[in-house]
């Protein structure tokens, strides 16, 4: 069962409403626009949703593409995904980018943009040491798993 965590949200837009979930078990609640604008093949839109939430310490939001939109538009989220800190009181808005190199992607008020997970958050204490212990991994990085860039010298990677 899906821990619920009570959020303070603010309704900036009075045709707005609440981010909600499509199905019980999703992890991001659907954000929408509030506003119609087209975003052209490689442009930036910052796109108000019309929310503000208050985040408890200890949890922040992450504004995450839509899978749909970015797989059959190529629009996703700039800086996926997005942080929103506990503290933050400001309007939620999404910066989105159109990576089609063709088509505009045409959005009316109300259409879903982008989704808002929440989770839980710790701080580290960092620990400064003069080596790392060994671990199975260990310094391998992009590709060292055998994706699809497995067979790239190191420098290519």
């Amino acid at each position: 069962m899906t821990e619920t965590v009570k959020i303070n949200l603010q309704l900036l837009d009075a045709g707005m409403s609440a981010p909600d979930y499509a199905h019980a078990s999703d992890a991001g609640a659907d954000l929408r626009s509030t506003i119609d604008f087209v975003v052209e093949p490689f442009e930036r839109r910052v796109v108000p949703t019309g929310i503000a939430i208050a985040l408890p310490e200890g949890y922040a939001a992450f504004v995450h593409p839509r899978s749909g939109l970015s797989s059959k538009h190529g629009v996703t989220v700039v800086n996926a995904p997005g942080t929103i800190d506990a503290g933050y009181r400001g309007e939620i808005k999404v910066p989105l980018i159109n990576l089609d190199a063709k088509t505009p992607l045409r959005v009316v008020r109300g259409d879903r943009i982008a989704q808002l997970v929440i989770q839980k958050i710790a701080h580290a204490d960092f620990d400064i040491v003069e080596s790392l212990d060994e671990s199975a991994r260990g310094a391998g990085g992009f590709g060292s798993t055998g994706g699809i860039d497995a067979g790239l010298s190191e420098k290519e990677k």
